[in-house]
């Protein structure tokens, strides 16, 4: 039971049972609580006059003109007016087929990259400048922008399509007096929509009547909050008594005046205004968008607010633009660059300007008949050599990253490991710009209804009269190692996918020798607020909960079967006979309470009292001489170490005296009733999670990942979930609201109490748990408005407003934080704290406080995170982590619509870190740390080139073959290495979650690696220069011919350049496939087949200008002293590399080395897991159930609504009916 602690203002902690308010709670709300608190309620809703702008939303049913008056149109573009009515149609696309091209141009060069290489192709069309032909910078650019722009297009043409699909399903709408079918992107406020069962709610909509009693409609809200549990909601009674046909419909003139378009999909205030009478409005009376329709035939309402006005657009949050890590990082050393370009094209031009003065001025054979300056020359110099020096900086870079992620999305697309059979359900990688970014996951939040657990209840065990049942065991009571599940064809009313193991439970029934037994069952079959349908010959229960289905179902398949209900009686079926009882009385369960009761009178006249609840309420209840009490309590713990959800059942036999005065106050009556009472004995229902949760979360944690869990669910559901999948643990010291609050309070005053210390030399803050151990931290939306200082502030601001006073400034001694950097502080402490444990549990938070916890990891950790969920509750939390993961194959989708990826089951995250988010970093990181090798051994020739050109931007190379390096030559190995490399197979990926830890540090990629990769690029291209240069020194061929020239040496260092780089990659590759050998090989034979061709003198006869290299190739590579060197600058260059990899893999072996070496040793299977010790008195982690139950069906069966039939309709009903209460419409 939670703690009550007074705060600094003397009031109460906050309620752990309450929802805290949202991002999008008016300052009007909170005024309204505030005098709500001093007992004065309001008894309707405000007047306000209909006139006034500033009356709120107002809509107007059947009048498409209303919503054109001017004062409902506001500015959206220069003098452009539209109406603040949205229209229904969503748009998640980016471009349209005019917008196109500008736009992905314009966003294109956003990249720096692409800018510079624009400037550089500029630059190549000036004459005096340039010093490589125009398309060797446009071919690649016209290449990369080209795939990146056809990628975008494929992107957004599938938003396009998922737009289409959802915008053309089709509704009816009343239109000219008759129900006529239309698009949902047609819909607008004010329209009256019919829909039908199995229907999507196409915006939020006021239900006027359905073809239930009383306006009654069923809804599955799957879409919104992952509960596949039905809700009911209600008309009123004056929109079902007059509005049933369409005639009717079209009369119908209402005016609303509502709340203003907000993200609360727990409340709803408004006021309908017809024919002179006003109906208050709320939640209960509204169809949100997203939900479906189910157990209703048909259904009328009026759209209130739609497109991106809805409850559930409203909760999307903001789009993020997402980057990874890597891209960031590769940014930044792509502007180091740039830098070191700069600057070396500097150094070289002031180079030429001392060159020419001292040499090139007074050499009469180069003079070029230009009367230049040298220094006007040493600028014409710096252009030149940034042309030349511009392949440092890849323009191929951008397209290959991005082949590689496309081809990483496919490889999990594809992945059947994680496709899920029973929903025909594939992984989904919504995204190709953020795989590598899975290998570098440091924090996990999740959703737990629909995302961590099925939502699916199991009766799996009970305790009747003292013995446990659910256990393997023969029909004489022998336990048994393996069971086959109980027959029971004997009922005609049994699920077929019931299963229980327990045969000694069935004989005992059949053999009804036991009366504790037959009671234990009829209870659960009576003591309930379940809805009963019969469909085709079958019994189709609507609970409030699944927990409540589970245990009335589970007295059906033993052969209590409930069969149907009136206001008044209830009636079961035990063991095939038909009785009915006459139900006097029914209290529902809530929160304060914790247990429901009913009062029968049986057949033969007698009055009992069933109760059920949780245990701590129960066993204050009953009566001192009521057995089984303790061998009760035993298998209560017992079911409780086995993380099942309990629940206590007891009766009591009463006289019509006992009963009293039912009009009396309910409450305090049932509370002197139920006393005395007589325990039966307890159910175990298990809240089953999705297959492998708890292995996962437990492989997950070895890789030094932590997992939060974030869950509007109570306090109690979501702890004993953490024990079911073993977030929380025996061992550990758990922390609520009240603790945490007080810890950071004292951390707060300590730190005002000291002396301020310079920032220089900033003190290390002690941790906030001294005591060894496991410690985690429990905590509710409201104790974390406390704790961070959201709502105090806010009334107090509010309060003061009122009485027309300025806020004084703060004192500490309010409570209050002194200034923004305090409060600051105050978020840095509670996330320290929270970091400090090794489970966090957020229960009770708002969609809006989920992103925020995400918001503050990322913020003062630097960490990256993970969000998955599988509700519109949790798109906000999707999209402001890094990487947003939806479950996907329930009926809800649009968690799925907002992630990056998506999959089925939990499980899967298990794959999709540890081996494909794994190996996408570390390929990813391989390609780039070899890319840009590549580059600076390519271009850096240039540069010791130039000491022996007078510093005049020659070139070292033939022009095509700048042209191609990166397209043709060696651009194949490396993508493929991007794309295939695998240093361990996926199962050692699995079994040894260590190795992801390499990434969660950044330790494959970072400007060590880069400036490693600088100084290897810097000594390659010293010894593929210099090496054949020493060699044409002093060189004479074998027919007496001297191949020293410039175009020979150009075509020697290029083929030494071309074999380095591919047998380097070919060093760096751990993964051996035919199509790595195959481009190796393929890389060097295509370099060779098209240099001999533009060297030959045909292409020189067709394009002369083009390609000057006639005969060059073929001449100097028929010298086998060429060839020679080829080999020495090929061997000199690589063996240092070689000799490195073989020191480390035997010296310092990484991890993945190491696992790679045992290998054989981590295929055995993995050690089965100890069941941790139960610790008894830990009452927080039984009855859940009763804990976690929200209020039922009870009023709505009290009332009679949802099974008296319907009065006929009164087509001469009066023009005015009295207004109606809100109780009565709820």
């Amino acid at each position: 039971m939670s703690r009550r602690r007074a705060d600094s203002q003397g009031s109460l902690g906050p309620d752990d049972e309450v929802m805290p308010y949202s991002d999008d709670e008016t300052d009007e709300e909170l005024e309204d609580e505030d005098l709500g608190s001093d007992g004065e309620a309001r008894a309707s809703a405000p007047e306000t006059d209909p006139k006034s702008p500033e009356s709120g939303w107002r809509v107007k049913t059947n009048d498409p003109d209303f919503y054109k008056l001017p004062e409902f149109q506001k500015k959206s573009f220069l003098c452009i007016k539209k109406s603040k009515y949205s229209g229904n149609a969503i748009k998640t696309y980016k471009y349209n087929a005019i917008t196109f091209i500008p736009m992905n141009l314009c966003e294109q060069f956003k990249r720096a990259a692409n800018l510079y290489f624009l400037a550089l192709l500029i630059l190549q069309i000036i004459p005096q400048i340039t010093t490589l032909p125009w398309y060797t910078t446009l071919v690649p650019l016209v290449l990369v922008l080209g795939i990146t722009a056809i990628k975008d297009l494929v992107d957004d043409l599938a938003r396009h399509r998922m737009d289409k699909e959802i915008n053309n399903r089709k509704c009816e709408v009343l239109l000219d007096s008759r129900f006529q079918e239309s698009k949902w992107m047609n819909i607008g406020v004010g329209d009256v929509v019919r829909l039908k069962k199995n229907d999507f709610v196409p915006a939020d909509i006021l239900l006027l009547s359905s073809t239930n009693p009383n306006s009654l409609c069923y809804v599955e809200t799957a879409e919104l909050d992952g509960e596949t549990n039905l809700k009911f909601k209600m008309g009123l009674k004056v929109t079902d008594e007059r509005l049933q046909d369409e005639s009717q419909l079209a009369r119908f003139d209402a005016m609303i005046v509502c709340e203003e378009p907000n993200n609360r999909l727990d409340k709803f205030t408004g006021t309908m205004r017809w024919r002179k009478d006003r109906y208050p409005l709320d939640l209960d009376n509204m169809l949100l968008r997203g939900c479906k329709i189910r157990n209703t035939d048909a259904c009328h309402g009026l759209v209130i607010f739609a497109g991106a006005d809805t409850k559930i657009m409203r909760n999307g949050g903001k789009t993020r633009f997402k980057r990874t890590k890597i891209d960031e990082l590769m940014n930044y050393m792509v502007y180091t660059i740039f830098v070191l370009l700069i600057l070396v094209a500097a150094g070289l031009a002031i180079g030429h300007t001392f060159w020419y003065e001292e040499i090139g001025s007074r050499a009469w054979y180069l003079f070029d008949g230009k009367q230049e300056t040298a220094s006007y020359r040493g600028f014409l110099s710096f252009w030149g050599y940034i042309i030349v020096l511009n392949t440092m900086v890849p323009i191929s870079l951008y397209v290959s990253v991005e082949v590689i992620r496309l081809g990483q999305s496919k490889f999990i697309n594809w992945d059947l490991q994680m496709y899920y059979a029973d929903k025909d359900t594939a992984a989904k990688a919504r995204t190709t710009t953020l795989n590598e970014q899975l290998g570098q996951i440091e924090y996990i939040f999740s959703d737990k209804t629909g995302t961590l657990t099925q939502n699916i209840m199991a009766f799996k065990k009970c305790n009747i009269a003292g013995q446990t049942y659910g256990n393997p065991t023969s029909a004489d009571g022998v336990s048994l190692d393996r069971s086959r599940p109980v027959d029971l064809s004997w009922n005609k009313h049994a699920e077929k996918k019931f299963q229980f193991f327990d045969h000694a439970l069935i004989s005992c029934i059949q053999s009804r020798k036991d009366p504790d037994v037959l009671e234990f069952f009829k209870l659960l079959s009576l003591c309930h607020t379940v809805m009963v349908e019969h469909k085709e010959d079958e019994l189709v229960y609507q609970a409030a909960s699944p927990d409540e289905g589970a245990l009335v179902t589970a007295a059906r398949n033993f052969g209590f079967v409930f069969l149907s209900r009136t206001q008044d009686t209830i009636t079961i079926s035990e063991m095939d006979t038909e009785v009915t009882y006459q139900m006097l009385a029914l209290l529902d369960f809530n929160s304060d309470r914790k247990r429901m009761s009913i009062i029968l009178r049986f057949p033969d006249g007698r009055i009992r009292l069933y109760c059920k609840g949780a245990d701590t309420v129960i066993y204050e209840r009953l009566h001192p001489d009521s057995q089984y009490k303790e061998k009760t309590q035993t298998a209560l713990d017992i079911f409780a170490n086995e993380t099942l959800r309990t629940l206590c059942l007891c009766y009591k036999d009463i006289s019509n005296a006992d009963l009293g005065d039912r009009d009396a106050a309910l409450d305090q009556v049932y509370e002197q009733i139920e006393g005395n009472l007589l325990l039966i004995g307890a159910t175990a229902i298990e809240d089953k999670l999705q297959d492998g949760v708890p292995e996962t979360i437990a492989n997950l944690a070895k890789a030094d990942i932590k997992i939060w869990v974030l869950t509007g669910d109570k306090k109690e559901t979501a702890e004993n979930i953490g024990y079911s999948c073993e977030l929380l643990t025996d061992d550990m010291q758990i922390h609520y609201g009240e603790d945490v609050n007080e810890k950071l309070r004292m951390r707060q005053e300590n730190r005002r109490n000291q002396v301020p210390v310079s920032r220089r030399s900033k003190k290390v803050q002690e941790p906030f748990f001294t005591v060894p151990g496991k410690n985690a931290l429990i905590i509710t939306g409201g104790w974390l408005n406390e704790i961070l200082y959201e709502k105090k502030k806010k009334r107090r601001r509010l309060r003061l407003r009122r009485l027309g006073k300025k806020p004084p400034p703060t004192s500490p001694q309010d409570g209050q934080p002194v200034d923004d950097l305090e409060k600051e502080q105050r978020q840095v402490d509670f996330v320290d704290m929270a970091c400090e444990c090794s489970a966090v549990i957020c229960c009770r938070v708002t969609p809006k406080q989920k992103a925020n916890i995400v918001s503050l990891v990322k913020k003062y950790k630097k960490a990256i995170t993970l969000s998955i969920g599988d509700g519109a509750n949790d798109v906000n939390m999707i999209k402001t982590a890094d990487i947003g993961v939806g479950i996907s194959g329930q009926e809800g989708m649009q968690a799925v619509m907002s992630s990056d990826y998506a999959f089925a089951q939990f499980r899967y995250l298990n794959r999709l870190l540890l081996v494909h988010g794994r190996w996408s970093y570390i390929r990813m990181c391989k390609f780039l740390r070899f890319f840009f090798f590549k580059n600076f051994a390519f271009t850096l020739v240039h540069f010791w080139y130039s000491f022996f050109s007078g510093f005049s931007s020659q070139v070292a190379y033939e022009d095509w073959f700048i042209t191609l390096y990166n397209v043709c030559y060696s651009s194949l190995p490396v993508l493929l290495v991007g794309l295939l490399d695998q240093d361990v197979s996926d199962k050692l990926s699995l079994r040894c979650p260590k190795l992801y830890l390499p990434g969660q540090q950044g330790a494959f990629f970072n400007y060590k690696n880069f400036f490693i990769s600088l100084f290897h690029g810097i000594f390659t291209s010293l010894v593929i220069f210099f090496i054949p240069y020493g060699a044409f020194l002093q060189t004479m061929g074998q027919d007496g011919e001297a191949p020293s020239d410039y175009q020979s040496l150009a075509v020697v260092t290029a083929s030494s350049l071309i074999i380095t780089v591919n047998l380097q990659i070919s060093l760096d590759t751990s993964y051996w496939t035919f199509v790595n050998c195959f481009a190796v090989l393929g890389s060097i034979a295509i370099y060779f087949g098209i240099m001999f061709d533009i060297h030959s003198a045909g292409i020189h006869v067709i394009f002369p200008s083009a390609f000057t290299f006639t005969g060059v190739a073929s001449n100097a590579l028929r010298q086998p002293y060429l060839w020679l060197t080829i080999i020495l600058t090929v061997g000199i260059s690589l063996l240092p590399v070689i000799c490195i990899q073989f020191l480390y893999k035997t010296i310092w072996p990484s991890e993945g080395d190491k696992v790679h070496r045992h290998r054989k040793k981590y295929e055995v299977e993995e050690e089965a897991k100890k069941k941790p010790a139960f610790r008894r008195g830990q009452h927080s982690r039984r009855s859940a159930y009763a804990f976690s139950h929200s209020r039922g069906y009870a009023d709505l069966i009290a009332s009679g609504r949802s099974i008296r039939r319907r009065a006929p309709v009164r087509r001469d009903v009066p023009d005015s009916i009295p207004e109606i209460t809100q109780a009565e419409n709820s």
